[in-house]
Order: C-alpha cells, then structure tokens, then sequence
C-alpha cells in the first residue's frame, strides 16, 4: 500500500503522520485543495485520463448512449463499457457518488 506523510498539528512539533493514499485523498475536503493536489500528484496526459472517465460517468448517468458518449468523447465503446458496469454496480461507491443509486 502507498503511503504519504503529514504534518501534524498538536502532540510534537514537527511530527509526521503516516496516511494511505485513500486516507490521504479523504483528508482533502475542499474542491480547490483537491484540484491542486491531483495537479501535483499527476502528469497532464494521467488528469485528463481521469477526467474523462468522470465525464463519461456523468454522461451516462445522464441518460446519453454509448455510443453518442463515444462520438462526443471520442473514445472507445469498451472505456465506456467498464463505466457501465461500474454504475449497474449496487455495491459501487462511485455510482453513489454520481447519483445513480
């Protein structure tokens, strides 16, 4: 598991807390700090990739076909394909996240 370092403030100065990349992604609660953080963190080619699969996400929630996603997106059917199945998941936390559930 990857793990990443913080300052903590209180107990001893200068102290670092060890958190896991999902703790330390759920540290982050406002959209700009979350922004900044990606943006450091990821190459631009890897933001973009990951953009666009949230943008298809949403499409499809959304009600727009496979097909008019991969048109407008101009991506493949199979990228879109695992974003189906990720929101028919019941059990899927982004589908929570989106809204479809």
């Amino acid at each position: 598991m990857l793990f990443l370092y913080i300052e903590t403030h209180g107990g001893g100065a200068g102290m670092k807390k060890e958190l896991s990349f999902p703790e330390a992604l759920a540290a982050i609660n406002k959209g700009a700090r979350m922004s900044r953080f990606l943006k450091e963190l990821l190459t631009p080619d890897e933001l973009r990739n990951v953009m666009l699969r949230w943008r298809l996400m949403q499409m499809l929630n959304a009600g727009h076909t496979q097909r008019a996603i991969a048109r407008r997106l101009k991506i493949s059917l199979c990228k879109i394909t695992r974003g189906s199945r990720i929101l028919k998941n019941r059990r899927s936390v982004t589908a929570g996240i989106i809204g479809s559930h």
